[in-house]
Parts: C-alpha cells; structure tokens; sequence
C-alpha cells in the first residue's frame, strides 16, 4: 500500500485524540470504529468487498500494512463472507493500542508518561504534528459546509465518527448540533462506510447476533448463531 496516504484507522484515531488531554475521545466504541475502518480501508485496496450485510474477501493478497494484513487474513481463514456486524463486535482487546503504537512508530504522535493520582502509571499520546489532524478535521468541515458529495475515504471516515460517538467532541455544544447532524448525514456516500458504520452502531445497541432487519422484526437469536458468534469471538481474540 505504500505509505504516502494516511489510512482511514489512522486518521479516525487521530481525530479522536484531545490535544489538551493526550486522551482519546470516546475510548469503548473507538476499539469498534478502528476495527469497522479496517474494513473500509481493505475494500478501498480491493481485498475485500460488501456481500449484503457481510464481507467477502476477493483478494487475499497482503497490503503491506501488518495490521491491515492480520485482519485479512482472518477475513480468510473463515473461507465465507462474515457478517460486518459479527466481525465489528469481537473483542477488540487492544486494538486502540496497537494503533497509538503504530502512530509513534510513524511519528504521528509520541507517548507522555505520567501517574494517576501520584501512584498509578499513565501514557497520555501527543501529536507530534497538529497540521495533520488539522488536516483531516479540515476535510470532514469542507463536506459539511459545501454538501459537496465528499471522497470515498472523506466519506467513510465522517460515517465512522459519527457511528463511534465524536460528533460531540468535533463539534461540540449547540453552536455544533447542526454540523453534527450533517455528518451523520454523510454516511449514505460510501456503501462501505455506510454498511461498516451502521454495523458499528448495531454493536453498541446490543445487534450482535442477526442482520439489522430481522432484530426489527424480533426474530430471535439461533444456537448456531450464538456458537458462530463465540467463534468469531476466539478468532479476534487470538488475533489481537
């Protein structure tokens, strides 16, 4: 893949992380987020494509980028499509970290330890380069304010943070709740990024087991659903 172009999990972690704080917004349902953005970043490197509400692998040719490669290749070894919404809600353990670590190795952010309360250890992460999240927040204002239909990428990153909850902390309070409502209203740009985040809010209103429609219809959950859930469970674990 080249690293001369930021990926979208990159980006999204970038965009979550305070400048004051060296804390990232919305911690629990960011693990889910990075994990829907690796998703939208296989697909727009043509390894993966949409199959309905599941995810089919169509090139399993590796990217370069390791963490994008281990997420392929689980993606692989299930050798049929997945739900997007049962991949998404795996456990994530660690997948925050994984990608604060990846930042530093790049450069984007560096580490700051400090203690909690004088006694317990802490790593607050800084932006090396606040041009860069600059940058990308730029990106998301410019599709708000023109309603110029944005990029793929542009438009799959404004669908993941909104799915994750950083509406608020983007455009905060009233004077933001109209530029917050328009960038939920960007995620019908990108069926990727659409499907991915809308998977990423099933989770985290308890939709795990069955596609979005039969939960509407209160179809209940199966014994084979729930044993392929705990499944998907152990494989993201030992991924991760």
């Amino acid at each position: 893949m080249g690293r001369s172009r930021r990926t979208i999990p990159e980006e999204l972690l970038l965009l979550a992380l305070d400048p004051t704080t060296g804390t990232t917004a919305q911690p629990q349902s960011l693990d889910l987020g990075l994990a829907g953005a690796q998703l939208v970043e296989l697909a727009l490197a043509g390894r993966i494509a949409p199959d309905g509400d599941r995810i089919a692998v169509v090139m399993p040719r590796p990217t370069g980028d390791p963490t994008l490669d281990s997420a392929l290749e689980l993606l692989r070894r299930r050798g049929s499509p997945v739900r997007a919404v049962h991949w998404i809600g795996g456990p994530r353990l660690g997948l925050r970290q994984i990608y604060l670590a990846h930042l530093e190795r790049c450069g984007m952010v560096h580490a700051v330890a400090g203690q909690m309360c004088g006694v317990l250890p802490t790593t607050r992460y800084q932006a090396t380069d606040t041009a860069i999240s600059r940058d990308i927040k730029a990106r998301l204002d410019s599709a708000i304010r023109t309603g110029v239909p944005p990029d793929p990428r542009t438009a799959a990153l404004a669908a993941l943070a909104h799915a994750v909850g950083l509406g608020k902390h983007l455009y905060p309070g009233n004077e933001g709740r109209s530029s917050r409502s328009r960038l939920r209203d960007l995620i019908r740009h990108d069926p990727m990024g659409g499907l991915v985040a809308h998977a990423v809010m099933d989770v985290q209103n308890g939709a795990v087991a069955q596609p979005r429609r039969n939960q509407a219809a209160g179809v209940p959950l199966q014994p084979q659903a729930q044993s392929q859930s705990r499944r998907d469970s152990m494989a993201h674990t030992a991924a991760h």
